[in-house]
């Protein structure tokens, strides 16, 4: 009864399968990655009984735009294809009194009828379609759920520099551009669906870890904190290289864009940071002299309002005053005697200031009173540009010239 049983299910099966199949796959959401194709069957279809994991010779196969399709016989794949259009497929095992000559079709299917009995009434093989969403995929949330340290240079030469505790959140997106080693190593073979959600929670732990390195990246630019989220192209860049191994290389995907909705440091960082901003600039002896102005100004207006008496205020703030070392006028001495100190009256075009009767000159003497051109201390090492004051270049050595 076995035999006669599996002989019945031999025919049944191969003439089950001659009939064609028209392959699709409905549209992909943003969070399907792969989906396995479908045979279009309707209230009209006669082609009700056919195996599931077979593909008839001749059977039309049909790729959308943004998918790619791979066919996969007995666990290998023997075709992709990523152009949309309609596909007519040739390689089949599995012959059908539709194509060829009906003479030796006949005979293929005797044979196929043959082999289907040796394997107990079922189809010999296993032959699968899968489609691809290489669209991509947006919407992926990440945030740090612990502090990035990230380097701040306010001035190297003032040794203003510290590690701050940067914390963000934003969106990235990725897509699939390599789905042979994404089906190899990630999805395989899947019933219906392979779903984003598979594999979120390990994409976003690795976006975070690959986050650290590309931030730093962008402290050896000397770019400040608040303006990473201007830099997210550099950010995306510097991902893609961190992660090429794990993503690229080894699952098929790539980081598209991403980005930065807030970048946030405790507030006692970011208040030190704003001092010492306030310091650097007041390094400038004008800017320091305009600094105290603005106090004694503000000081003024509030003696101005003192309820006890303008003149008791005026008092009290001239004292203040004079128990200083130095005045406003002092820095703004400062800053002028800078500001027509030899070194700055070489402007980089070559056109200079006289300092004995301030007319503009050009060449190595003064047009107006014969004063020679002051010599800058500076100059540029011939070996290897780097700027240098002294007789010998700090960098290697080569004499002034």
């Amino acid at each position: 009864m076995g035999l006669i049983k599996a002989g019945i299910n031999a025919i049944g099966g191969t003439l089950a399968d001659q009939w064609k199949e028209y392959f699709y796959c409905e549209s992909m959401g943003n969070n399907i990655l792969v989906a396995k194709g479908k045979r279009k069957v309707n209230s009209r279809s006669s082609n009700t009984k056919g195996d599931e994991n077979v593909i008839t010779n001749g059977s039309g196969i049909a790729v959308a735009d943004g998918q790619c399709m791979i066919i996969v016989e007995d666990g290998k794949v023997v075709e992709i294809c990523s152009e949309p259009g309609e596909f007519t497929f040739d390689m089949s095992s599995e012959p059908s009194i539709f194509t060829q000559d009906l003479g030796d079709t006949i005979q293929d299917t005797l044979d196929n009828m043959l082999k289907r009995f040796t394997y107990g009434g079922m189809a010999g093989k296993d032959q699968r379609i899968y489609y691809f969403n290489i669209k991509e995929i947006m919407g992926n949330k990440f945030g740090t759920q612990s502090p990035i340290p990230f380097r701040v240079i306010v001035d190297e030469n003032l040794g203003m520099k510290m590690s701050v505790d940067l914390r963000a959140n934003g969106e990235y997106s990725y897509k699939i551009v390599d789905p042979l080693l994404f089906y190899k190593n990630v999805s395989g073979n899947v019933t219906s669906y392979f779903e984003r959600s598979q594999i979120d929670s390990m994409l976003k732990s690795e976006l975070l870890n690959a986050l650290q390195p590309a931030l730093a990246k962008l402290t050896q630019q000397k770019i400040m904190y608040y303006e990473i989220p201007a830099h997210t192209k550099e950010i995306t860049q510097a991902l893609r290289e961190e992660l090429s191994v794990d993503w690229k290389e080894k699952r098929g995907i790539e980081v598209v864009s991403l980005a930065l909705n807030s970048v946030t440091i405790p507030d006692e960082q970011r208040q030190k940071i704003t001092a010492w901003e306030e310091n650097v600039m007041l390094t400038n002896p004008t800017l320091a002299g305009a600094h105290i102005v603005g106090g004694q100004v503000s000081a003024m207006n509030k003696a101005a309002e003192n309820k006890a008496g303008a003149l008791n205020g005026f008092m009290g703030m001239n004292m203040a005053n004079n128990m200083g070392t130095v005045n406003a006028g002092d820095f703004y001495a400062m800053g002028n005697k800078n500001m027509n100190s030899p070194s700055n009256t070489v402007p980089s075009d070559g056109k200079w200031i006289c300092v004995k009767c301030g007319a503009t000159a050009t060449g190595k003497f003064c047009s107006q009173c014969g004063a020679p051109k002051p010599e800058s201390k500076e100059w540029f090492c011939s070996n290897c540009g780097t700027k240098n004051s002294g007789k010998f270049c700090s960098e290697c050595a080569n004499p002034r010239p």
